[in-house]
């Protein structure tokens, strides 16, 4: 295995001493411009990279940011999540950051394992997941100044231009907007249908009303369940059976597609088309279409809003319209 590159490599390269190669990782605005574009086109060229462990002694920063780990729930759901999770992490490490797992069940909980991990100056900052309606979790880290960004929106009045927090979320709406307007032209079909959560999910209201703002005198019946394989199955068998007018089916969850999917085929309906939203592996071993939520995008925008472009946390400021990234999900047609 090569040898890693050492500040004395970077040194050599650039014709400078090893303080000045100090001073342009650490405190640049010292050096020289150039003598500092010199010392970092080595640093480009040998591919060098500061030692973390020595930055976090120096700094007095943790290097760390925590993410709520969820309990393990088996099935389908946690998919979206785990792959999150996955790109949060490769995308920090390459910014010489960590990331720490917690565990909670409650949101009173987390707060509880925050406040460990505030008190221990374990993190830097905070990626807050599953966002709902008065969630407790972002006021008590707002009061606190603990940098933080959350993965869904604040869910207030205008999350835009008077935005709580920072907030990064995939944009549902668009996503089953995508799935109306692509069933609506495919030859036969004349009624869509939605089979979604409960209201006040706030996420699954999202995608309720991409549906409804794109399906117009096409609109069928809009089923509703927890987000259950079994259920979506029992739902939507006694909707074909009341209403069997209905030729395509836009699903809040791959778990309800799924649900849908063998509904339909045990009443011989294989022409009710339907789609899910989470592109999850299921949906894809059983050749259905669905919305692909993007979660690495998701992660760049969440490591943007707490730290730019840079190698330390420096949270942008929650103003209007800029404290947030939005990604647009994609449509993927089987």
């Amino acid at each position: 295995m090569a040898k890693a590159p050492t500040v004395d490599d970077v040194a050599r390269v650039a014709g400078v001493s090893r303080q000045t190669v100090s001073n342009v990782v650490n405190t640049p605005d010292i050096v020289r411009e150039a003598t500092r574009l010199r010392v970092e086109a080595a640093i480009a060229e040998l591919g060098y990279r500061p030692h973390a462990a020595a930055r976090r002694l120096r700094t007095r920063r943790s290097s760390t940011i925590g993410i709520h780990l969820d309990p393990y729930a088996g099935g389908i759901a946690g998919v979206v999540l785990d792959r999150f999770v996955h790109a949060l992490t490769e995308s920090a490490g390459e910014r010489d950051m960590r990331v720490l797992l917690y565990a909670a069940r409650t949101a009173d909980e987390e707060i509880e394992r925050l406040a460990d991990l505030l008190e221990g100056g374990e993190v830097d900052a905070v990626v807050v997941t599953g966002t709902f309606h008065g969630d407790p979790r972002t006021g008590w880290l707002s009061a606190r100044a603990l940098p933080f960004v959350s993965f869904g929106r604040p869910w207030g009045e205008d999350d835009v231009e008077a935005p709580a927090h920072l907030w990064v979320d995939v944009d549902g709406a668009a996503g089953t907007r995508a799935a109306t307007r692509h069933l609506l032209d495919v030859d036969g079909v004349r009624r869509v249908a939605f089979l979604g959560w409960p209201e006040g999910s706030g996420t699954g209201d999202e995608r309720e009303r991409g549906w409804r703002e794109s399906v117009g005198a096409a609109r069928g019946p809009r089923w509703v369940v927890e987000d259950s394989v079994a259920l979506a199955q029992d739902a939507v068998a006694a909707g074909l059976a009341a209403d069997p007018g209905v030729d395509a089916i836009v699903c809040a969850s791959d778990s309800l597609a799924i649900g849908a999917h063998l509904a339909t085929a045990l009443a011989g309906r294989p022409d009710v088309r339907i789609v899910g939203f989470d592109n999850t592996p299921a949906a894809e071993a059983l050749g259905l279409s669905s919305v692909e939520q993007l979660p690495e995008r998701v992660a760049s925008g969440a490591l943007e809003l707490l730290m730019g472009d840079g190698n330390v946390v420096a949270p942008r400021a929650a103003t209007a319209g800029a404290a947030h990234v939005l990604v647009e999900p994609r449509l993927i047609v089987r």
